[in-house]
């Protein structure tokens, strides 16, 4: 081992020793719901001259330690529990997972789609399924993430090594798939709404981005798999394995029962994704948006991600769990479901203080005033194109440590960013991808990330020890690379001319 692998390793051992000194990530968010109260309430005090692009008016610092505000807080506090999106996402999902997974379909398809899986390839094959996942929204970080754990392991690879490449995939990647998503249309309104201050005639297509997009993909599988096969996996190669056998999926010999069983239960999965695809495929479809788009977040079919996945997955795994005889009768059915419910306890407790900071910190428009105040920073130092393009870039990175919603962090950032180097004569197709990059980047290092909390759960099924520090330490080599060399491929990409996607109608030439 070279030296200066050797002094890599150290360093993340330092930055894993230091994660898990850390208090439990639900105490962290309720210390963090405490600082947000006292920052307000000290903030509130003073007059910004940072403008929301929301409202058109001078940000102010909501106080929320006033006895109306405390007062609101506690009648809203079940429903800001009950309304966290990641929550329902991950519970929903996690009850049909449950059931393919206790009954045995998800094991037994594993086993034999690892038969014939050369170990090679099996890294960069589960970061791209990582990154095609982003087309169904959230569905990665319940779904694919875990099931990366479950396939390393079966391997013979370490569990740890293969939830850390998904997680790169899934969110550290968010920007980077050659299949147009929800996100996409998303971002483009907000960009279009900001190019127009400066240009009202400017229409920016919703896949403006879309061949960055595409030639992020193999870049970011790249790093991927390198980064796994040559950084994370050596490093955890003393880290025992040491969880509950029982949560531990075993890979077993399929006898013909089961195998038979499979037979059925991967056709009744391929029926309901035929299915699926006969019901989207008419114009006239009722999963369609009212334009005919599928992709638009209008769409009804966006928002039936998570129940599809609910059923895609619970129907084989009834059929497999009854063939098998794995299930006896309904009661061992609804059994998987509780059992599912079970491991996501922690989760839940985690989710319950992670809601209550995210609200206090919407409603009291810090991050709102980290997010102006930054951008105006970046605007008065009158940088060159390129290096105001990596400015843009590093400061997403940035905010996204404290604000973790990308369509969120763009309202506030886009109607600031986009006219400004509009007029510096770079386009907002442009603009819009540096702050992807920015924004994918900095997702797997954050804790306050929604999803953060859930991963490290994922890595305790093997590893009982796992902390923050843990996966923070796995996960820091991913963003480091991914930031670096993403930004250094952007710009390489613009400097060569070629297109960030189908190009708006009007662009204000590069350079």
């Amino acid at each position: 081992m070279s030296n200066q692998t050797s002094w890599t390793m150290r360093a993340l051992d330092k930055v894993e020793r230091a994660g898990n000194k850390l208090p439990d990530p639900a105490i962290i968010f309720l210390f963090c719901l405490v600082v947000v109260w006292v920052l307000s309430a000290i903030l509130s005090n003073f007059s910004f001259s940072a403008i929301d692009p929301r409202t058109a008016e001078a940000v102010v610092v909501n106080n929320l330690l006033t006895g109306d505000s405390l007062a609101d807080f506690l009648s809203r506090m079940v429903t800001i529990f009950t309304g966290f999106a990641p929550l329902g996402v991950v519970l929903v999902a996690m009850l049909g997972v449950g059931v393919a997974e206790h009954s045995g379909f998800i094991s037994a398809g594993l086993k034999r789609m690892l038969d014939s899986t050369p170990k090679t390839l099996l890294t960069p094959m589960v970061v791209l399924v990582a990154i095609v996942s982003h087309t169904a929204t959230d569905a990665g970080y319940v779904l694919v993430i875990p099931l990366a754990g479950v396939i390393f392991y079966a391997m013979g690879r370490h569990p740890l090594a293969g939830i850390a490449a998904a997680f790169a995939g899934v969110s550290g990647g968010f920007c980077a798939n050659f299949i147009p998503s929800a996100i996409d249309p998303l971002l483009q309104s907000f960009t279009q709404s900001a190019a127009q201050i400066i240009d009202p005639d400017i229409q920016v297509n919703p896949l403006n981005n879309w061949f960055f997009n595409s030639a992020s993909t193999l870049l970011v599988v790249s790093i991927g798999w390198y980064l796994t096969d040559k950084v994370i996996e050596p490093r955890l190669k003393d880290v025992e394995v040491d969880g509950d056998p029982a949560d531990i999926p075993k890979f077993d010999e399929l006898n013909a029962k089961q195998s038979r069983a499979l037979k059925f239960a991967s056709l009744t999965m391929l029926g309901g994704l035929v299915a699926l695809v006969a019901v989207l495929y008419p114009n006239s479809s009722p999963f369609r948006a009212p334009t005919g788009e599928l992709t638009s977040f209008t769409a009804p079919i966006m928002q039936s991600i998570v129940p599809i996945i609910f059923l895609l997955f619970l129907l084989p795994g009834v059929v497999f769990g009854f063939m098998s005889g794995t299930f006896k009768s309904s009661k061992d059915m609804i059994d998987t479901m509780t059992k599912a419910m079970q491991g996501m306890s922690y989760y839940i407790v985690m989710a319950f203080f992670c809601s209550l900071f995210i609200d206090a910190f919407g409603k009291s428009n810090l991050g709102a005033l980290l997010a102006i105040e930054g951008a105006e920073v970046l605007k008065t130092l009158a940088l060159p194109s390129m290096v105001t393009i990596v400015g843009i870039i590093f400061l997403t990175a940035f905010v996204n440590l404290f604000v973790g919603s990308s369509s969120a962090k763009w309202a506030l950032l886009g109607p600031i960013f986009v006219p400004m180097l509009m007029q510096l004569n770079i386009s907002p197709d442009l603009t819009q991808a540096a702050y992807r990059v920015g924004d994918s980047s900095s997702n797997i290092i954050t804790p306050l990330m929604p999803y953060f909390p859930l991963v490290v759960v994922y890595c305790q099924r093997y590893v009982k020890s796992t902390g923050i520090g843990t996966l923070l330490s796995l996960m820091l080599p991913y963003s480091i690379s991914l930031l670096l060399l993403w930004s250094v491929f952007l710009l390489a990409y613009w400097g060569l001319g070629m297109p960030l996607g189908i190009q708006s109608n009007y662009i204000y030439p590069a350079g």
